[in-house]
């Protein structure tokens, strides 16, 4: 007979009883992870003005061109491209591929916290996180990294969003510098 490699089930019960002590720090978790995760969303979202101003199109427009590819990358790809053949003033061109680059880094932490399992003990407070991805070395093949959800951890997810607040300002400072170029092209 094969041995499992499910893990153990846990005590719900025990969970349920224990949980209410340990509720004020995974609140703090889950707060900053609702934090990072809507300050990344409403960046991703302004990337349509960008997509508007550089097809030369209204919002709405803009909007279904940007719905209909299914990825981030895909999107900023896009961008990039049209950037490329658009924008004639290279240090605006930089510029918009700098914002990109900012947000990509932040992707990451976004996409760790995104796509994982959350792994709790006994008293219900969040101590790892489990990746969902594949990592595939020379030599194996195992699930994703195990990271502990310490207090080092919640500082990066403060630091992110604050840099998502940043990238945020910058977004819209450059889009009227942006609009005024493409403008001044036609």
């Amino acid at each position: 007979m094969i041995a499992s490699e499910l893990p153990p089930k846990p005590d719900f019960d025990a969970l349920a009883a224990a949980a209410p002590a340990s509720a004020d720090r995974r609140t703090l978790v889950l707060a900053l992870i609702g934090n990072l995760i809507t300050s990344w969303s409403n960046n991703e979202s302004l990337f349509i003005y960008v997509l508007m101003i550089l097809l030369r199109t209204d919002r709405a427009s803009a909007a279904l061109t940007f719905a209909t590819l299914n990825t981030t990358r895909a999107r900023l790809d896009l961008i990039q491209r049209l950037a490329r053949v658009t924008i004639g003033d290279k240090a605006l061109n930089n510029e918009l591929a700098e914002l990109i680059a900012r947000f990509n880094d932040s992707t990451q932490v976004r996409n760790e916290l995104n796509h994982c399992m959350f792994i709790f003990d006994a008293a219900g407070m969040i101590t790892h996180t489990q990746s969902m991805r594949i990592v595939q070395t020379k030599n194996s093949l195992r699930f994703g990294e195990t990271k502990p959800m310490d207090d080092a951890r919640l500082q990066e997810m403060v630091r992110t969003t604050k840099e998502m607040t940043r990238i945020n300002r910058d977004i819209w400072e450059f889009l009227p510098r942006l609009e005024a170029h493409v403008k001044a092209q036609r």
